[in-house]
């Protein structure tokens, strides 16, 4: 059995559709008591531990970088000695916002970090606490995670498509839409590995492909959603938001293709099925 904390996340959700998984609700294990959180583990003794829970709330994390800080920072890396403690693999979602967004170049796992924001900085501190912690760990930084729960991208673009003839869309962050159903997938793929072969831990970069903007990717959601709403592209500094966000969020993905054999799903493929799921083709 592979243990997820996460329950109603978006990731979380689709790992509780696969075989051999046993999902935390908040009740069961909340992220903001992280010796909890190692509790847990022992009580439940699994093969392997996949950590689909975190603060994603980019902006609130700005006023709140304590709070955030313990969910995403000191809760991973108690999970991550508990398992150390137990010999167990550990694998741990993380994000592109611990890079600075700039170049053009897609972010490799061992480029040097510099998150912009809070967020940022509190995912980098559980990278930090989880490689601290020994053991067998991988750590799983994605971007732009879409799906047919909870609030995101595609969501919000059909709510405001229907109500609106024009959207002005930022046009100028570039990164890879990536179904949460994928990265489910993924976890599951690179856990299961690591039980085999622990010498597979470490960073590695998962996104969907093609790169694109913003607004590129409101504009095929439209298009596959078949809803006739213009897009405007504008500069990240025309939607000014609390948080700074990285312009440049392209993720090489190479390692995880040699490593587990893990290639880069096609985010409009992956729209499709969103879209599908939601009803809304």
């Amino acid at each position: 059995m592979i243990l997820v904390f996460g329950k109603t996340g978006q990731v979380a959700r689709e790992l509780a559709r696969l075989e051999g998984v046993r999902c935390l609700s908040r009740a069961e294990a909340d992220l903001s008591d992280p010796m909890a959180c190692a509790a847990a583990i022992r009580a439940h003794r699994p093969q392997a531990v996949v950590n689909a829970a975190a603060w994603t709330a980019v902006d609130a994390a700005e006023a709140h970088e304590v709070e955030a800080t313990v969910i995403n920072g000191d809760a991973p890396g108690a999970m991550a000695a508990a398992c150390a403690d137990l010999g167990i693999p550990f694998v741990s979602i993380s994000t592109d916002y611990v890079f600075d967004g700039s170049g053009t170049a897609p972010w490799r796992s061992g480029d040097a970090t510099g998150p912009l924001g809070a967020y940022g900085r509190s995912k980098l501190a559980g990278e930090c606490a989880i490689a601290a912690a020994g053991g067998t760990w991988a750590i799983l930084r994605t971007s732009w995670v879409v799906s047919a729960h909870g609030s995101n991208f595609v969501k919000t673009m059909l709510r405001l498509g229907a109500e609106r003839d024009g959207l002005t869309i930022v046009a100028d962050q570039i990164g890879g839409p990536t179904p949460a159903r994928d990265i489910a997938a993924a976890c599951l793929t690179m856990a299961r590995a690591l039980i085999r072969d622990p010498g597979k831990g470490g960073i590695y970069h998962f996104a969907g492909t093609p790169d694109v903007s913003w607004a590129c990717f409101a504009r095929e959601t439209f298009a596959q959603a078949g809803i006739a709403c213009a897009v405007t592209d504008i500069p990240s500094s025309d939607y000014p938001t609390p948080a700074a966000r990285p312009l440049n969020s392209r993720l090489d993905c190479s390692d995880i293709e040699k490593v587990f054999g893990i290639n880069r799903p096609d985010w409009r493929s992956g729209l499709a099925a969103i879209l599908n799921d939601l009803g809304e083709t």
